[in-house]
């Protein structure tokens, strides 16, 4: 009898964490909507702006899409503002391919501290994240959240080694655990380590704390 109620009890707070975790996914889907819905209405002018600038400084359309890794390996187009020059893959292409020190750059943090391809709006938009806004629309559309881990390239997948299983458990995000946790410039592994984490912990606590920092540094790029 009393291995059958220890059984029970066991079944009982499985269910519990459970019905606890998809409340919280529920709720954290009901947040996205509504934030995401009510941003970009007021952020409007804002996002007409920086269309208008970035067409007035080069060539090319404002909004660019980009497949990325989402919620189970899902593949996704991801909306994000130009902040580079046009055919800016084909660029870094002949960059890596040409330069040996921007090669092995690349090849540790999978991005360029001083990256020539960015435009003087780009360089702009950047500093404050502005470049992000458009993922509202992935965000609304379920595609992405508010707070999860760095929308990860296709061609990024073997690079995350064991750490993809992990990452791939939540969907991506807007801001998330590495770009709040003071360590943007830290390696592609570490930040692996790091969005792995987050997708085996996270929780409402963790992501307010995570909403409430990105203003924070945000602000300190100011």
């Amino acid at each position: 009898m009393k291995g059958r109620r220890d059984m029970n009890d066991t079944t009982v707070m499985s269910e519990s964490i459970s019905l606890s975790k998809s409340a919280y996914l529920k709720f954290k889907r009901l947040f996205d909507i509504l934030v995401s819905a009510v941003a970009l209405i007021i952020l409007s002018p804002i996002l007409l702006g920086v269309i208008i600038a970035i067409r007035i400084e080069s060539k090319g359309k404002a909004i660019f899409t980009q497949d990325r890794i989402g919620l189970n390996g899902k593949v996704f187009k991801l909306y994000k503002f130009r902040s580079m020059i046009e055919n800016a893959d084909e660029e870094l292409y002949q960059m890596l391919k040409s330069n040996k020190k921007i090669r092995e750059e690349y090849r540790v943090n999978k991005k360029l501290k001083d990256d020539p391809r960015i435009t003087k709006v780009g360089k702009f938009i950047r500093k404050l994240s502005i470049d992000e806004l458009p993922q509202l629309v992935n965000v609304f559309k379920g595609e992405m959240s508010l707070i999860g881990n760095r929308p990860y390239l296709p061609r990024e997948k073997e690079d995350m080694g064991v750490y993809y299983n992990d990452i791939i458990m939540s969907k991506p995000g807007i801001t998330g655990l590495w770009q709040t946790s003071g360590r943007s410039n830290t390696t592609f592994k570490t930040r692996c380590k790091i969005e792995a984490e987050y997708s085996k912990s996270m929780s409402l606590r963790m992501d307010i704390k995570i909403f409430f920092k990105t203003f924070i540094v945000v602000f300190k790029g100011l």
